[in-house]
């Protein structure tokens, strides 16, 4: 709770009483002339809506005390007014960007002149929410050693249900101009609190700790709870309004940042300044950090498949190359092996050029994928058969120089791959008709490589398999990634999801040619899987589905158990298999070996489907 101290109020009243006594000579006027002169307070700086009424103007003489100091990245320190008004919109507390190492300590009283700012972290392109504050400052020390003003306890109560208020159409959708109402919306909530000293107890670790040195956890246990500790992200309208990010205002060298998975739990008090970043938006920057009570969580294997059941599996491997440690090799196969089973088939995606990042025209990956299936092999796995089809230099997207691509991965033991007439980066495969039955004019092939909806971006892989005499198409996509999408804190509510106009294209090229297919044979069985870059209730997924031809299969899974990637807290979908109406009875598994986890070997969980063709 806030104190409420209306000190513009009490010098009204003070001078008014001098006037009346006497004391002073004066009319109103002068009254409010005196009010006016009071030095200006942080939350008169804030004001009640995104933007500071005083925003590009000098101030001088704002007080307060020192709750944190960073000393390395944004540098600066965060400064509260332990004497807040009565307006909870208002926030009492404010950053101050030194861009050299600060001076100042925790719990000096400081006096603070500059000029007020609207910082936009990622800047104005981005659309995330800026950060009010005071630049180019004079900063006098007026004392040390003050206490620090009372933490506000951010938790289930206090956090509100709503996530966000529509935005303004006429601010093309922006939040920025409203008036915050923070006991009605979770973001309007945080920024109230914006550059104040906050604290969370017991909370829920929902996104592990990253290279990066955060953690996402959430103050609402109850919330979109999954069996393994994340929080889902099942629609648009779940944003999850619990979900805060936690960073460490002590730099690494001085205290190793805690190791956390999904499921763990930060226990006891975090505290800290509230802060807004371009990477997830509403942040915990703890001057004093919990610690770290570790879950049971494990990764996942999936069950093998029958005799008469063909396996089929999606896995991005996350810009594998030969210069990667062999360690990664290494515990990629493993998990192909003793997680997955060994499927009959593996769809592989991100898999880089024979010399990586290297920028040099080379496009062949035949030393990464022999590299990777003779770790399969060493771990226990098949002796693996590949085909793929290599793309043109620096065509495809992804890291400049690494030219990844998708890769099928077979087993001859249980399956056989139909080669025909093998197409290249700039060839389209297309459909035609056999004996009564639907072929690819080229295996493997690409689909409709030419379409701008690929420029810059994977073209799918389709391969024509036969399991026990029956035809299996198969096509491997890595769908366009996310990349220039607003985050949800953005300052447009809904937030602008720019990638969608492309990967909408894609899943339209892609239901085209599987309406081909089965055009050519309705009881063909097609599967297709990948890094779809989308939501299992994203427009995407349902133009992969249009008329029927297609089904998201993770859907068949209870919502608790549908993700693949976990983003800033959100376990979520970007991974799936699709599959046509011929294939009805089939098993599906999420095997949750690397998202959840703060060591892992891709950021991707990979996806396994068995059925009986």
């Amino acid at each position: 709770m806030r104190s409420s101290h209306p000190r513009s109020a009490a010098v009204a009243a003070l001078v008014a009483a001098a006037l009346a006594s006497g004391l002073l000579a004066g009319t109103a006027d002068a009254a409010e002339g005196a009010v006016s002169a009071d030095p200006v307070r942080i939350h008169d700086i804030q004001g009640t809506t995104r933007i500071s009424p005083l925003n590009g103007k000098a101030v001088a003489d704002v007080q307060g005390i020192v709750i944190g100091v960073r000393t390395y990245g944004s540098r600066g320190f965060w400064i509260q007014d332990p004497d807040a008004d009565d307006n909870p919109a208002t926030s009492e507390g404010i950053f101050v960007f030194t861009s050299s190492a600060p001076t100042v300590a925790v719990g000096d009283a400081v006096k603070v002149s500059g000029t007020v700012g609207e910082y936009v972290p990622g800047g104005a392109a981005s659309g995330n929410q800026s950060v009010t504050q005071i630049a180019k400052p004079t900063v006098t020390v007026l004392s040390s050693g003050n206490a620090l003003p009372e933490a506000t306890v951010v938790n289930e109560y206090s956090v509100p249900a709503e996530y966000a208020p529509a935005g303004d159409p006429a601010a093309g959708g922006s939040i920025n101009g409203l008036t915050l109402e923070p006991s009605r919306y979770a973001l309007d909530y945080y920024e109230s609190l914006e550059g104040m000293n906050v604290r969370i107890g017991n909370s829920r670790v929902v996104g592990a700790t990253d290279p990066y040195a955060e953690m996402w956890v959430t103050v609402k246990g109850w919330e979109n709870t999954l069996k393994r500790g994340g929080t889902l992200y099942g629609s648009y309208e779940s944003q999850n309004t619990g979900r805060l990010q936690v960073q460490q205002l002590a730099p690494l060298a001085q205290q190793p940042f805690p190791v956390a998975n999904v499921g763990d739990r930060l226990t006891g008090t975090t505290e800290g300044p509230l802060d807004f970043n371009q990477f997830g938006g509403y942040t915990l920057a703890a001057r004093t950090l919990g610690t770290v009570k570790a879950g049971t969580l494990a990764p996942e294997k999936t069950k093998a498949q029958s005799p008469g059941e063909l396996a089929v599996a999606t896995y991005n491997v996350e810009n594998l190359d030969p210069s990667d440690p062999q360690e990664k090799f290494d515990n990629l196969a493993k998990a192909v092996v003793q997680n997955l089973a060994s499927p009959d088939i593996v769809a592989l995606e991100e898999i880089q050029d024979d010399n990586g990042a290297k920028n040099d025209g080379t496009v062949s990956a035949e030393e990464t994928i022999e590299k990777f299936t003779a770790a399969i092999a060493a771990a226990g796995g098949p002796a693996y058969q590949w085909r793929s089809i290599s793309p043109e230099n620096n065509k495809d997207g992804g890291e400049p120089g690494g030219n990844i691509r998708q890769v099928f991965l077979f087993n001859p033991a249980r399956v056989s791959f139909t080669d025909r007439a093998a197409g290249d980066a700039v060839t389209a495969t297309g459909v035609a008709k056999e004996n009564g039955k639907a072929a690819l004019t080229h295996s493997p092939g690409r689909i409709d490589p030419a379409n701008p909806a690929w420029a810059d971006s994977r073209k799918p892989l389709a391969g024509e398999f036969v399991f026990r005499g029956r035809t299996v198409f198969v096509i491997a996509n890595h769908f366009s990634s996310k990349g220039g999408d607003e985050g949800l804190t953005s300052q447009h509510q809904p937030p602008v999801r720019k990638s969608e106009d492309k990967r909408l294209l894609q899943a339209q090229a892609v239901n085209t040619f599987v309406k081909e297919i089965l055009a050519a044979d309705k009881n063909a069985d097609v599967l297709a899987l990948g890094d779809i870059n989308d939501f299992e209730f994203s427009n995407t997924a349902k133009a992969l589905e249009d008329g029927g031809v297609l089904y998201s299969a993770i859907k068949s899974l209870p919502k608790a158990e549908r993700y693949s990637y976990v983003y800033q807290g959100n376990a979520q979908v970007l991974d799936q298999i699709l599959v046509s109406p011929a294939i009805k009875n089939y098993a599906y598994d999420s095997v949750h070996i690397n998202a959840e986890f703060s060591v892992q070997n891709s950021d991707h969980d990979p996806q396994v489907l068995r059925f009986r063709p």
